[in-house]
């Protein structure tokens, strides 16, 4: 069951306005400072830096409860309700009697559909401070999720008594009215709503999914141009009115208020799925294709995209294609009579008629099984052949939210690549590591930058090729001298400007001059991984973790060749460092992403915990470990690591948690 937008939304703000008046804060200088900032970065939405302010916080009193807790805020508000969830924990662990952190703990709780433990919190908040009436709505915004609409109208009953002005209120009251069937309290509810804020376009998006479950096309299509006057960028009034235009068959209409969802989310595959059903309708059979390869790009198990892009190839007159989209398909459903039906037809085009016999026969074999069962089980719709599988999918109407982040065919592109291995860079100025002073203690490392003749920096920057211009054409006077320091920055250089082949030259060069130097085999095992991947991505098969346990989705266009690498030069440069500086967690995290790109996935593990029992302050290695423990299918240490790599600064984190870390109910 999914929650309403405002659901989320409307009591966020309200809740942390309260949260803000309420803090005791204590005359501690610096935690004062810190606690401002973070909260300030709260109201501005700014959660990420918010969240960095926090962990200095945390870190410069650990027994300071509200320093988790608007952590915690900072992290629901960026999806991650793993983390959010810890973070309460922790307030409450140390305030028994934190009202507030009850409160978001029990909001979080029911993100992640836990709607019990939910409603236990929320209790405990009650007896803890009967008059907060904010408490009613959340209960009944916990009560809605979890389907108990007619518990849920008491308490928005209760809130709206207490706050007859929320307009959030009655949209949600609105809401649990129309699940109860009461169709017209739920337009009264959104009417007023409406009323009390006509400058926000949810009521109206609201309001038009009931006209036009009436039949009522032009007040629903009139709703929908209020909602986008106010707010031109709301992707799910285009979205809607959308499907009004192409319902009265006005294409052109439907297809650019696709496009517009498009332009504002390139990668949400409802999006997508609809365009591509629209383009075959006018026979835009190429254009119908590249989307629904998107979508399975995004999403490979989607059996409908499956199916309708097989549909295509059969009009293209590409019948192996529709066979391996229609066996697809199969093997994810196998009671889809249409899709053996079909299969069939492909298979009698290719002459294959003794197979397109047995194909046919399983079809009505199929089809008098469902007859019999009347569709009693799940999967027996699938053998409906009088079931039309290319209508365009609506978000349902009482399910759907705003930016579509419950999409029916699941999940816009994430990145999902892991992240880079950690080396030497130029920088334009002299700076020994990150801003953050606990994060590098190894004096050597120090001393070998200090050494060295242009400024470094050690990090795990992705591509440093095309930037910093001044160091491509650094002087050569300045590395005149071809000593190990000379030659490990000249290799860099060569590195930067793409000369793979002279710095490697030059990294050999140092190492006969230095071969107990760690540094040295950490950079030439790296620029060596840089090369292999170089080549890959000429082979258009860069090696990337696919979380859905299957390759990167092959286009049927043109299939991609897989190929595997051989990163043993470059591991084997990290097992001579490892020797030489054996207590450098670096290596360690290297050579974990090393065994991930030769499909090692426990020595992948061993390394990255290597990694972090020696220093357990570095981002990249918990999101790396985070994304291969999801491959694993261990998604809830995974989710933990993800959400542990967002609170360091790893921003990507965010996205992937989104899409692989909520509750399968709301999925």
């Amino acid at each position: 069951m999914h929650i309403e937008v405002t659901m989320k939304r409307r009591f966020i703000l309200f809740l942390l306005i309260l949260s803000l008046v309420s803090v005791k804060v204590e005359a501690q200088y610096n935690r004062t400072q810190f606690l401002f900032r973070g909260r300030e970065a709260l109201i501005d939405g700014k959660y990420s830096l918010a969240i960095e302010h926090f962990n200095i916080l945390t870190r410069l009193d650990p027994t300071f409860y509200d320093g988790y807790y608007f952590r915690g805020i900072a992290k629901y508000n960026l999806g991650d309700f793993v983390g959010a969830k810890m973070d309460f924990d922790q307030a409450i662990n140390l305030n028994p009697i934190h009202t507030q952190a009850y409160h978001y703990r029990a909001i979080t709780l029911s993100r992640l559909g836990e709607y019990e433990k939910a409603l236990d919190d929320l209790a405990n908040a009650v007896d803890l401070r009967p008059g907060y009436v904010g408490l009613y709505y959340s209960r009944g915004v916990t009560y809605f999720v979890s389907q108990q609409f007619d518990k849920a109208v008491e308490d928005f009953n209760k809130f709206i008594k207490q706050v007859p002005d929320d307009p959030g209120a009655y949209l949600n009251r609105g809401a649990s009215y129309l699940f109860l069937g009461d169709t017209l309290s739920a337009v009264r509810d959104y009417n007023t709503a409406i009323k009390l804020d006509r400058h926000d376009s949810e009521g109206y998006v609201r309001r038009s999914r009931i006209y036009a479950q009436q039949g009522k096309t032009n007040e629903a299509i009139a709703d929908l141009n209020s909602a986008l006057s106010i707010d031109s960028t709301n992707t799910l009034a285009y979205f809607n009115r959308g499907l009004l235009h192409f319902e009265a068959n006005n294409i052109a209409q439907a297809l650019e208020d696709m496009n517009s969802v498009l332009k504002e989310e390139p990668g949400n595959a409802l999006t997508l799925y609809n365009r591509a059903l629209i383009k075959a309708k006018i026979e835009d059979w190429s254009g119908s294709l590249a989307d629904l390869d998107r979508v399975i790009d995004i999403n490979p198990e989607n059996v409908l995209a499956l199916f309708n892009r097989a549909a295509i190839f059969l009009e293209m007159e590409r019948y192996r294609d529709a066979i391996a989209d229609y066996t697809r398909a199969i093997e994810l459903y196998p009671d889809f009579a249409k899709a053996y039906m079909n299969r069939s037809y492909a298979k009698n085009k290719l002459g294959q008629y003794k197979s397109a016999r047995e194909d046919y026969v399983t079809a009505n074999k199929k089809v008098q099984e469902y007859m019999a069962k009347n569709a009693s089980s799940e999967n027996g719709v699938f053998s409906d052949t009088t079931k039309q599988y290319d209508n365009l999918i609506a978000l349902d109407a009482d399910f759907a939210k705003k930016d579509f982040n419950n999409e029916l065919l699941q999940h816009r592109e994430v990145n999902i690549k892991l992240k880079s291995l950690y080396k030497f860079v130029p920088t334009q100025q002299s700076i020994s590591f990150m801003v953050d002073t606990e994060r590098f203690k190894f004096p050597k490392l120090d001393s070998f930058i200090d050494s060295l003749p242009i400024n470094m920096e050690f990090s795990a920057v992705k591509d440093f090729y095309s930037s910093f211009d001044e160091i491509k054409t650094v002087n050569s006077s300045v590395m005149e001298e071809r000593d190990t320091y000379n030659l490990f920055a000249k290799a860099i250089v060569e590195t930067s400007n793409r000369q793979f082949n002279t710095a490697l030259v030059c990294y050999n060069e140092a190492i006969e001059k230095d071969s107990d130097n760690p540094f040295l085999y950490i950079n030439r095992s790296a620029l060596n991984a840089d090369m292999i991947d170089f080549v890959s991505s000429m082979d258009n098969s860069v090696q990337v973790l696919s979380l859905e346990h299957t390759n990167t989705t092959k286009t049927v266009v043109r299939e991609s060749v897989e190929r595997n690498y051989d990163y043993s030069v470059a591991i084997n440069d990290l097992k001579r460092a490892q020797e030489l500086y054996p207590d450098f967690p670096y290596i360690y995290y290297n050579l974990a992403n090393l065994y991930c790109l030769s499909s090692d996935l426990t020595s992948a593990i061993t390394n990255y915990n290597k990694a972090l029992e020696l220093y357990s302050n570095i981002p990249e290695a918990y999101y790396n470990r985070g994304l291969v423990l999801i491959y694993l299918k261990d998604k809830e240490k995974g989710c933990i690591d993800l959400s542990k790599a967002g609170e360091l600064g790893v921003s990507d984190a965010y996205s992937v948690i989104k899409k692989y870390c909520k509750n399968d109910e709301l999925d």
